[in-house]
């Protein structure tokens, strides 16, 4: 980093590359991708011991490359399927993929052509000889997942999917980001900004991401990597003491990930500078308060250099809401003179609190942001020092604030969501720019007509694979080969938010109460307790396998094999784990909070219309509430299954993608220009 004594005007043009276009030099089609090497392990499973698999917390470097490894695997064996079904997609659908090829041509080097062809399976509900046939079923192997389950995919008709609306009037939206899937993805932030920036792409828009270059990404899944720029990037830095104003060398990466333009920043020299070093996301020895106030920072600039004229930047969570605060006052009247700002928060768990002297990191001094109208976080007037809330300066200076689904707006605005930011949310100011848009799913990826990890796709229309999804999964499990019990499913982080008190609770209420089996997976927080569980009382017991342990192949084989899926959150922002279930025909059985009361409706609610009932729901937090909502759902499963399964098929038919959700946020990004 150069250091000058003097100080740096907020907004002064750094040195570097001016002028730019922000349009990335146009490069040839890439190379085909590979095809997943459908070979099982040669490991074999000694003891039932083996299949708890505990990562303490955080993953260690070799297990975060194993996941890497693993991702990469799962997005060649995705990119292998939409080739062969390139030619089986609808006029609509064909629509919609040319509007995203118009708009990546503004953006992005075009997408390859694919045209191969597999025929799909059009059996009866009844005839699934053919899809059986080609199942390579698990024989005593520790991570069978790990390998294809079928000698060749067999996609079935039926997956529900819907042609996109391309809207007239094209917008240029950016996104800044500190995650973005599928390959920096911690939590739902990940998915939610692929997913929004896809779906925007599809209607026509011109969308591209901005995000940090974390020295653990896997660069051969980013299609088309190329430097783009260097520049000098306004930074503070601490010097003999005291914090002082210069400039840090910055380099600019472009490439594609998961076909979206995506912009990676990071430092020119990394010896000299650590920021977003590490062995996974979140996961360096820098201050992550410093870096993501310099991405936010070394956004900006970029845009300003670079030419780029976004009709809005959507900011996501408090990682980026420092660039709202900086925008209107270094760049509003300095060089990007059009956009509107759009904050969007996921999860107000952590809201990003910063001394008035850490905040030289963008370039800028704290002390202009240091009072309640701003940025001041009133918890420490008096303090000595005072500091700064950054999500609260993001609420304050963007034009709209959204989160993730209309009942967690709710809860933050009237009840005790926000926190200590409840007082700045009841500004009528505030208020009326505040909104819930819920989040959807990727339904291509997740699609269990198309889905390449299962062993047989299914659909509404031919659903029978999901029974043999169902003995794939309990054969691969060492558990009781079983089509009679209820199979209840956990996927989640392991922490206190998702209600682990009551995941433990109905991990017995269902086997030794009910006589189902249960299926946990997940890592966190509480690691040890179901590890405790998995080594005593469930240890090689034939209906329950806690896997403390993260994948993103077992979790597909998951939800397409469970009867239900159990989401007992304290809070839930909006969630995704119920959208997938339901796409999966698995019945969800949620705590009605936030985004779970939103999208899962009670079928014993007579006041919801029948059509819209799709699970089962209960309001309280103790075991009590718990189990009145999945004995009842067990109930059904067991006393009437011809309801079961047309509640499932129901479920299936369902529009869970981000369909509707891109088109409100377009909406909404409208209503902001005009204001």
């Amino acid at each position: 980093m150069r250091v000058s004594t003097t100080s740096m005007r907020a907004g002064s043009t750094a040195r570097g590359a001016g002028g730019r276009s922000w349009l990335p030099n146009v490069v040839g089609p890439t190379a085909p991708r590979a095809l997943l090497q459908r070979r099982a392990p040669s490991h074999v499973v000694k003891s039932m011991d083996a299949y708890v698999e505990v990562v303490d917390g955080q993953p260690t470097i070799e297990q975060f490359e194993a996941m890497q490894r693993e991702m990469q695997a799962l997005e060649e064996e995705n990119e292998r399927l939409r080739a062969q079904l390139g030619a089986q997609r609808s006029p609509a659908s064909n629509k919609s993929r040319e509007a995203v090829a118009q708009a990546q041509l503004q953006w992005a080097t075009p997408a390859a052509v694919r045209s191969v062809q597999v025929p799909l399976a059009t059996m009866s509900p009844t005839t699934t000889a053919g899809l059986k046939d080609g199942i390579v079923w698990p024989a005593n192997e520790a991570r069978f997942w790990d390998r294809a389950p079928r000698t060749a995919p067999m996609p079935v008709e039926g997956s529900g999917g819907k042609g996109v609306e391309v809207d007239a009037d094209s917008m240029s939206i950016v996104h800044i980001t500190a995650e973005m899937a599928p390959i920096a993805k911690v939590g739902g932030l990940g998915d939610v900004v692929t997913g929004l920036a896809k779906s925007c792409l599809a209607r026509g828009h011109n969308v591209a991401v901005i995000m940090p270059y974390y020295s653990s990404l896997p660069t051969d899944q980013i299609e088309g990597l190329k430097h783009e720029m260097d520049l000098d990037v306004p930074k503070g830095v601490r010097w003999d003491g005291e914090v002082q104003m210069g400039v840090l060398k910055t380099s600019v990466y472009w490439g594609k990930i998961a076909g979206v333009p995506t912009y990676l920043i990071r430092p020119f020299d990394w010896d000299a500078c650590n920021i977003f070093r590490g062995g996974r996301i979140y996961g360096g020895s820098y201050d992550e308060r410093e870096a993501y106030l310099y991405l936010c920072r070394a956004s900006l600039e970029f845009l300003k250099l670079s030419g780029m004229k976004p009709d809005v930047l959507q900011l996501h969570d408090w990682h980026a809401a420092a660039a709202a605060m900086l925008y209107w006052d270094c760049y509003h009247n300095d060089g990007l003179p059009s956009p509107k700002i759009m904050l969007t928060i996921h999860n107000l768990e952590n809201t990003g609190e910063v001394r008035q002297d850490e905040f030289a990191a963008t370039g800028c001094w704290g002390e202009q942001f240091a009072s309640i109208d701003k940025a001041l976080d009133e918890r420490t007037i008096g303090h000595n020092p005072e500091r700064l809330n950054l999500m609260k300066g993001g609420i304050v200076y963007s034009n709209a604030v959204t989160t993730v689904s209309p009942t967690y707006a709710r809860e933050v605005a009237t009840g005790g969501a926000a926190g200590f930011l409840r007082p700045i949310f009841e500004k009528p100011d505030i208020a009326a720019k505040f909104f819930g848009i819920l989040n959807g799913i990727d339904a291509e990826e997740w699609d269990p007509a198309t889905d390449p990890l299962l062993a047989a796709n299914y659909s509404a229309v031919v659903p029978g694979g999901k029974a043999l999804c169902k003995e794939f999964l309990q054969r691969g499990l060492g558990m009781a080969v079983d089509p009679t019990k209820p199979l209840v499913a956990v996927v989640s982080r392991l922490v206190p938010q998702k209600g682990i008190h009551l995941i433990k609770s109905a991990v017995y209420r269902t086997v030794h109460h009910h006589g189902g089996q249960f299926v946990l997976l997940g890592s966190g927080h509480a690691d040890g307790i179901f590890k405790g569980m998995a080594e005593t009382d469930f240890k090689d017991h034939p209906d329950c396998r806690l896997m403390v342990m993260y994948s993103e192949r077992l979790a597909h084989m998951i939800y397409a094999a469970a009867d239900i899926v159990l989401v007992p959150s304290m809070f839930e922002p909006c969630g995704l784990t119920q959208l997938i279930a339901l796409r999966y025909g698995a019945v969800p059985v949620v705590r009605a909070t936030g985004g779970l009361a939103d999208t899962v409706f009670d079928v014993d609610n007579n006041s919801i219309a029948p059509e819209r009932r799709n699970g089962f729901s209960f309001g309280g937090a103790d075991d009590g509430a718990l189990y009145g909502a999945l004995d009842r759902a067990v109930a059904m499963y067991r006393d009437r299954p011809a309801d079961w399964a047309q509640l499932a098929t129901r479920n299936m038919l369902g529009d869970v993608s981000w369909g509707m959700s891109a088109k409100l946020y377009v909406a909404k990004y409208r209503t902001i220009l005009r204001s």
